[in-house]
């Protein structure tokens, strides 16, 4: 004979945390898609490249590129395209994309 099936009860913590999982903008997926290309709000892409406009969050990231994608050129950085900069910054109303950092702090 078996016990009793006990129903497993959520905590508080754990409900609100899958609240906030299923409703922050983690910037993925189709709306996330504008983000990580750096259109419009200036997102995670920073700069660009001029030579093929692939972009990238950083100049390390840049600089890898180049050398895998341009190894016959210099790397020259530049001439590179920063997009927070060439983007209007005029309308605050948006919002920034949504990057959640470590949780570990």
């Amino acid at each position: 004979m078996t016990g009793k099936a006990k129903p497993k009860k959520h905590t508080a913590k754990e409900i609100a945390s899958k609240i906030d999982a299923a409703t922050t903008n983690r910037g993925g997926g189709k709306a996330g898609q504008a983000d990580r290309l750096g259109q419009e709000k200036g997102g995670h892409a920073k700069l660009e490249c001029p030579l093929c406009k692939t972009t990238a969050p950083d100049i390390k990231s840049m600089q890898i590129h180049h050398e895998a994608r341009h190894p016959k050129l210099p790397f020259e950085p530049e001439k590179l395209n920063n997009l927070h900069t060439t983007i209007a910054t005029g309308d605050s109303s948006k919002t920034k994309p949504g990057v959640r950092g470590s949780l570990k702090k």
